[in-house]
């Protein structure tokens, strides 16, 4: 299959080189049964990508409907996810009263997409090795090894170099995993191709609802190719649907776009905001801006709490190797230059529960603008289920 054909046949939109690249991969690997790590930021599309790979091999003719298995790693519970997996037998557990298959053993002859694997928990991925080196499963409860002839294919939006580096993902399972990757670039990186996809995404609604299409102005469009887009092409269809059924006037100038942009960084003012417009008064910010400012906010905030971590682990690294009587403090002072001497672990402490207010305020925030939908405001936080899950239970949040 050429790959202008597998682009109408998927709905895909756009002619970037890396894109074109990323489906060359795909169509020539499908054929084989190379485990494939797919790797991109969330809203990138990597769950089209499995079934590219899926329903161009010789497995998609296994069992109609059920070849491909999708599951979503980081959605599962830590307590349950081994007998999600492999399945268990009849009183492995309290409330196990009848046997059950895993996600493994219903993809038995097909493919498995692990979504969001490097969410896996360190002891399942021990155990997803022994199935991928011996092609065998053990549902739990159960001693007896059972034979899967199973394709995987995986995918992240973490850096999994970085947590193998890290020990948060075992070596020897990235190795297995990655037997050929995929990258798939964010939408940022794909400029010339996001006019594109808002004017099939306006299309589709203008077609949807029987309305007039919206078209953008050039300054519009200029705003629209400079905005970030940490959400990818997911918050482009999400914005380009608001636009299309919101807004009265049809032709979309700068200042009815920026109205729908969450965030816009001030180096890139100049380009995104017309000369003869003027700003927006501090009145007039919407709600459902201020809710996605504070939304983006989330990766940023588990970045910084992870150097401040990687900070207290250097200081007590440092600690231990100085002559007796050299406090923590002090070794840290002269680790640092003089403009910096004011960092010192209490100080890092006040700012870490500073930001953990805000982290606690931006999940709030975004349960409630998706209506407690916890799958919803997880994608918008651009974290796991797994990760909105523990944070409820650290900061005692009820939905």
């Amino acid at each position: 299959m050429d790959i202008q054909t597998l682009k109408q046949r998927y709905d895909i939109i756009g002619n970037d080189p890396k894109l074109l690249m990323a489906l060359n991969k795909a169509i020539q690997v499908a054929p084989t049964n190379l485990s494939i790590l797919i790797t991109g930021e969330s809203g990138v599309g990597k769950d089209v990508f499995s079934r590219i790979i899926h329903e161009n091999s010789s497995r998609k003719h296994v069992r109609q409907g059920h070849g491909l298995i999708s599951v979503n790693c980081g959605a599962i519970p830590e307590g349950t996810i081994e007998s999600e997996l492999f399945g268990h037998v009849k009183g492995a557990f309290t409330g196990a009263d009848r046997s059950r298959k895993g996600y493994f053993e219903e993809a038995d002859g097909g493919t498995i997409f692990l979504d969001e694997i490097g969410e896996l928990p360190l002891a399942m991925q021990v155990k997803l090795l022994r199935v991928l080196e011996n092609g065998e499963i053990i549902p739990v409860g159960s001693s007896t090894p059972q034979k899967i002839d199973v394709r995987v294919v995986s995918a992240t939006n973490v850096d999994i170099v970085e947590a193998v580096r890290s020990g948060r993902f075992r070596e020897d399972l990235y190795y297995r995993l990655n037997q050929l990757s995929i990258y798939l670039p964010p939408l940022r990186e794909r400029k010339e191709d996001i006019p594109l996809l808002f004017r099939k995404f306006s299309s589709d609604v203008a077609e949807k609802y029987h309305m007039p299409p919206i078209v953008l102005t050039e300054d519009a469009r200029t705003m629209l190719m400079n905005y970030p887009w940490y959400g990818n092409v997911r918050e482009l269809k999400n914005i380009t649907e608001q636009i299309a059924v919101v807004e009265t006037e049809r032709t979309i100038t700068p200042d009815i776009l920026q109205n729908y942009l969450a965030y816009i960084p001030a180096e890139r003012m100049p380009a995104l905001v017309p000369e003869a417009g003027t700003p927006v008064a501090a009145n007039q910010i919407t709600d459902r801006e201020l809710l996605l400012k504070a939304l983006s906010m989330g990766q940023m905030i588990n970045e910084m709490r992870g150097e401040i971590n990687d900070l207290r682990q250097m200081v007590s690294q440092l600690a231990s190797t100085q002559p007796h009587g050299h406090t923590a403090t002090q070794i840290l002072s002269h680790s640092v230059t003089p403009d910096e001497e004011f960092m010192t672990p209490e100080i890092i402490e006040e700012e870490a529960v500073s930001l953990e207010d805000r982290e606690r305020r931006a999940i709030m925030l975004a349960l409630e603008h998706n209506q407690g939908n916890r799958k919803q405001a997880a994608a918008d936080l651009h974290i796991s289920e797994r990760t909105l899950y523990r944070k409820l239970k650290e900061y005692n949040i009820s939905v």
